[in-house]
């Protein structure tokens, strides 16, 4: 399999990664899930996907489809389209899981993975993420990681429109 292809098997589809849900939990794997845009990918977003991965074996993204960020971030955005974010994400070394998601919220997906440990930015209060109670009732953790200071994607796109 060339590396192109590895990249490429680390996007799932909901049916797939029932399979490899399956296999990772026979194989005792602690399963960590995030969820985001991940529009134009920063040093902030590594920072965090690498924090996020040490909490467990497993790290699951879970990504808002192109009309999920529509809604979430306005007509303009995406900028990258979904394939082209997910494969950008599959290509990180902690990310072991991309899979799209089309509502508002994670939520459905969440409930769909059962993850061990959820994770979000330190901008929420635990209780108040999605996906807070699902995990909680099956004795998970829910972790928050602070964000790099300095780095986002609206600040990039603002500096590219000044340019």
């Amino acid at each position: 399999m060339s590396k192109f292809e590895i990249i490429k098997s680390k996007i799932f589809s909901k049916e797939s990664l029932k399979y490899q849900l399956a296999i990772w939990r026979f194989l005792s794997k602690k399963i960590v899930f995030t969820n985001g845009c991940f529009d134009i990918l920063h040093l902030g977003h590594i920072d965090y996907l690498s924090k996020a991965a040490e909490f467990g074996d497993v790290l699951i993204v879970g990504l808002n489809s192109d009309d999920s960020v529509r809604t979430i971030k306005g007509i303009n955005r995406p900028i990258n389209d979904e394939n082209s974010r997910a494969m950008i994400l599959a290509s990180l070394n902690s990310v072991s899981a991309v899979i799209l998601f089309d509502e508002d919220t994670p939520y459905n997906l969440i409930k769909f993975v059962q993850p061990d440990v959820l994770i979000k930015g330190s901008d929420y209060k635990p209780e108040d993420i999605v996906g807070y109670d699902i995990v909680k009732a099956k004795g998970g953790e829910i972790e928050t990681i602070d964000f790099l200071r300095g780095y986002s994607t609206s600040s990039i796109i603002d500096k590219i429109k000044k340019i």
